[in-house]
């Protein structure tokens, strides 16, 4: 049955979502539209789906209790540990359920956008796990500051085409993607985020939904209820969020905070709050909101935090923020870092810098102490180690 949350037969949710696409791209688009939700419903996707993320990705992910996390802030706090899944991070739920759909179509030829690099590690993964052809896009700046994960593309299998235009990051990753696309329409663009024309975010979403599935039973296992009272995550695109929140967006008593990137500060000029500095236009394919001059021309983000940088929500996300349905804060770069050392160092876990935005605002939460909390921990810290060790003393 078809809620609010979901999109309209135009692919809105509420006034955000649709298709603004190249009259060239229509004929993909249109494809994927017609045929997603039949493959996804399928008993056969989802037996091999399903498969591939109990034996391959190694789901479900641990629901765990962070006792000392849990006395230092006074509440109940579980970490949803999609750091512990095949390649570090949330991201492998959705390539794999996407190169599924890829297959069923007859493609062979997977094209993917990313920033932190865990999205292109996750598609280079799939893509060699199902012996097909990879190509990344991924902003030149983020090439040099996320290392790690490049050379795991490389050994995997894929190209890692940089992206030299605008500010080098994500946004500019998503638009040469999108033109490759343009000119090679036999491609399947495999987006890593809630992001782009319809089907995409609603498609991504989907796949992502996996972990509030995991996270409903798992709550009834450990404390005898589905329901924890507040989930938080953070938020770039948006598609950890989506996954987390997902079976709980129509039950208002939960409670929705998603986590934006402050950067320096939200009035800093060198930030990535798009709630707080965004406004209704049109980007990579969806009208969403969005950070932009009067002119209409995007403002370049800023964040410590690769996966963070991008000057947009995706379409669900901004339907969230509009029906007040989540609440939105943000966390600067030194808070994400300050929370980041403090998990270490209380938890043992070195979360990634995107995540650490989703711990920085537990300080700044009036927190009772029968709050039961629920972080989607989405992606381990290795790839951030040389940001880290730049901040160690300071």
């Amino acid at each position: 049955m078809k809620t609010k949350f979901q999109p309209d037969e135009n692919g809105y949710f509420g006034e955000f979502g649709g298709a603004y696409i190249p009259e060239l791209l229509y004929p993909n688009v249109k494809e994927i539209e017609d045929n997603y939700i039949q493959i996804i419903e399928s008993e056969e996707f989802q037996k091999e789906y399903r498969g591939l993320l109990k034996d391959y990705v190694g789901r479900p992910s641990p629901l765990y209790y962070a006792t000392r996390l849990s006395e230092k802030y006074k509440a109940h706090i579980y970490l949803k540990r999609e750091d512990l899944v095949h390649t570090g991070a949330h991201k492998i739920n959705n390539t794999i359920g996407q190169i599924l759909i890829a297959q069923k179509l007859g493609k062979t030829q997977i094209i993917a956008e990313t920033g932190a690099g865990q999205h292109g590690v996750a598609t280079a993964t799939v893509c060699a796990l199902m012996g097909m052809d990879c190509t990344v896009f991924m902003g030149e700046k983020d090439i040099v500051r996320q290392a790690p994960n490049v050379a795991r593309m490389k050994m995997l299998g894929a190209k890692v085409v940089p992206a030299t235009s605008g500010s080098k990051t994500l946004k500019d990753a998503t638009n040469e993607a999108i033109r490759y696309w343009i000119q090679n329409p036999h491609t399947f663009y495999l987006i890593g985020s809630v992001v782009g024309p319809h089907p995409h975010p609603d498609m991504v979403a989907r796949l992502q939904a996996i972990i509030s599935e995991e996270i409903k039973w798992q709550m009834k296992e450990k404390t005898g209820k589905e329901n924890p009272d507040t989930i938080i995550a953070c938020v770039g695109g948006g598609s950890n969020a989506a996954g987390a929140f997902y079976h709980y967006l129509e039950n208002e008593e939960v409670e929705l905070i998603a986590v934006e990137a402050a950067g320096l500060g939200v009035t800093s000029g060198e930030s990535a709050a798009t709630s707080q500095l965004g406004e209704v236009g049109i980007i990579h394919g969806s009208k969403t909101i969005l950070m932009q001059d009067e002119y209409g021309q995007i403002v370049e983000p800023y964040s410590i935090s690769a996966g963070l940088d991008y000057p947009g929500v995706g379409p669900l996300h901004a339907f969230l923020f509009d029906s007040k349905r989540a609440k939105f804060m943000n966390a600067t770069d030194q808070e994400a870092l300050d929370a980041a050392f403090e998990l270490t160092k209380v938890e043992g876990i070195i979360p990634a810098l995107e995540t650490a935005h989703a711990f920085a605002v537990l300080p700044k939460m009036d927190l009772r102490e029968d709050q039961v909390i629920v972080i989607n921990l989405s992606g381990r810290g290795d790839k951030d180690l040389e940001t880290y060790i730049k901040h160690l003393d300071a």
